[in-house]
Parts: structure tokens; sequence; C-alpha cells
């Protein structure tokens, strides 16, 4: 069900969509296939990347390209087809919220036709993504709330990508992302120069993703109660950095993730020591006053998890050279689109 709201209105209905979903659980399965919750059955949850592939290669995180290459989301396999075999399953919003992008042109991206919903959960903003869509729900646009489990779209297989899609991997790719920062357009067209970006702050680039499939387990019937907040505080960490940097949307979007210093709070913050996780997410964020901040540079690596590191390199954001850890290109292009 969509209505539409003005700018004021859909502010104060996000605020109340916050109350009701810290009583509920967050965030339902965007299809009818429910198939993780049974043992056994990951296959026919899971679309792999080919059929002589293992499922895993549809799950999230460094599954693809013998663990170098990084996949951000879950690919979720159809139900239903037609006489022709095509995909008819309804794609359903994972929780309420409201549309900000809704993509109809399948040749401006990988994802191809894909829609990306905002949802506030614990005083969290949480983008979802749906793509490789055939069709958009009609009455889908940006600006327009949408409560949990409207349908907003039909499952299929566009995308842009020299390897199509076939039908008999129709499947809809599913996100949950933070959004790393507001200014994104301005930050791509000066460290991107003539590369296109045509979404805009929606570009795939400035959405960082968690697992779907944690979050969905941690919320299986008879599980204790999900905390979002409490699942983004435990990621495991890949890296720390400081920045010389006090002025960013992410602190606004995710302030719960701001920790207390009162050296920070007596003395007045210069920079922020900021733990990512090996997708790049950040998930903590302690202030540092000028005294705690070394060096002169604006990003500093203060520490790397190599186990971390070892068991998911896919994002390839630090580097080990002896036996020093320094920021890749890629790391100092994240805290860079971070802090812009």
């Amino acid at each position: 069900m969509f209505h539409r709201f003005s700018r004021r209105a859909l502010c104060a209905a996000l605020s109340v969509v916050a109350v009701n979903l810290s009583a509920q659980t967050p965030f339902k399965f965007p299809t009818a296939n429910h198939s993780l919750y049974e043992p056994g059955k990951e296959l026919e949850f899971f679309v792999p990347t080919s059929a002589d592939r293992p499922w895993t290669t549809g799950t999230f995180g460094c599954v693809r390209t013998d663990g170098w290459q990084m996949h951000e989301g879950v690919d979720i396999r159809s139900l239903q087809h037609d006489k022709r075999g095509e995909p008819t399953d309804p794609v359903l919003a994972t929780a309420d919220g409201a549309v900000m992008y809704v993509n109809t042109k399948a040749g401006l991206s990988n994802y191809g036709k894909y829609i990306v919903l905002r949802h506030l959960v614990e005083d969290l903003e949480i983008y979802s993504l749906y793509a490789h869509l055939s069709e958009i729900a009609p009455g889908v646009s940006a600006g327009k709330a949408v409560n949990a489990g409207a349908v907003i779209g039909t499952m299929g297989h566009t995308s842009n990508t020299s390897e199509r899609i076939g039908k008999e991997r129709a499947h809809v790719h599913f996100e949950l992302n933070v959004l790393m920062n507001d200014n994104f357009s301005a930050w791509f067209k000066k460290n991107l120069p003539g590369e296109r970006n045509d979404h805009g702050v929606w570009n795939g680039q400035n959405l960082n993703g968690l697992d779907p499939r944690d979050v969905l387990l941690a919320e299986k019937p008879g599980s204790r109660k999900f905390s979002l907040l409490e699942f983004m505080r435990s990621q495991t960490e890949l890296c720390r950095v400081t920045v010389r940097a006090t002025n960013f949307s992410y602190l606004k979007r995710y302030a719960p993730l701001i920790l207390k210093n009162p050296k920070a709070d007596k003395d007045g913050i210069a920079g922020y020591e900021i733990a990512i996780n090996y997708n790049g997410v950040p998930f903590a964020f302690l202030p540092r006053a000028a005294a705690e901040l070394k060096g002169a540079g604006k990003i500093q690596l203060l520490s790397v998890n190599e186990a971390e590191y070892r068991a998911h390199p896919c994002r390839k954001l630090v580097i080990q050279r002896g036996t020093r850890w320094q920021l890749t290109e890629k790391g100092l292009r994240e805290f860079g689109l971070l802090t812009y």
C-alpha cells in the first residue's frame, strides 16, 4: 500500500515507523521464498552463479572469483513462473519506509531495474535494494511511503552485464545498506572524472551492504529479539583509522554509533577514530581531541585485524607491505568518500 507524502509529512511518518519497528521484527523476507529457515534447503533459497557452482556464490560476501570478488547482497530464487518460464514472484518491501529511488532503465545498471527504500530502525537509517526486476509495481515512485510486505515489483533477470542473467537464474538481488555520504555526486565528479554516474546518490558505490542473511536468520521465529543497533555494533572489525574530520553526513545519519570520550567532550573534537568491517561499513566512532591524534595526515591507519582480512580480503581496503599494514588506494578512497 502506497501513500503520497509531503517532505515534512514523510519525515513525520518515518519517525512513527521508527517507533513501530522498535516493537516488532524490523525486516521481513522480500519474497514468498522462506527456505532460508529450513536446514539443508539452501539451494532452494540462494541462486548460484551457474549450475556447476555452489549455492554459496549467491550469498553475501567474498563468495565469487575464488574469494576475491564481493557480492553485496543475497540472490533469492524464484518460486513462480509463467508458461514461458519467466518468473512472476512479487517482490515485497522488507519493512515500513519510503521509496527513495527507482531505476526503470535496465541498461543503465548492473542491477537492471531496481528500487531503493529507506527505513528508520532504532534511529539508524537502513536502505534496502531490490535488483534485476522485470517490472516496477504501479504507484511505486520516489517520495512515496510504503508498508512492510507491500508489492513493489516483479522478480526478473534484468541487467546490463555482458554475461546476461538467464531466466533459469531469475532472482531478486536483495541488499541492506548504509548510505555513505549525502555529497556522493560531488565526490564522484571530483574523484572519478570522466566516469558516468546515472544514479546520483543512489549509485551502488555509495551503498555499503550488511549481510541480509545474518539479519533474516537473527529474526527467525524463536530467536531472541533482534536489535539492529546491537547487530551493527557487533560487526567484526577489519581495521581502525583516525580521521581529521568532524562534519560529515554519516555522523548525523548514524549518531547512535558514536561512542563517548570525556577528553574530547572537554577539549573539543578534532577528529574521530573509526572502525569498519571488511565491506567498509563504519560501525564505531570514537571522538578524539587534538592531543589524541597522531601524525599530520588526514587519514591514519591505526590497526588491522589480520585474521579478518585473511578470511575476507575481497574489498582490498588494506594491504601488508613486509611487516607493515597500510590502506590501499581503495581504502583511502573509502574513507575519503565517508568524510567528504
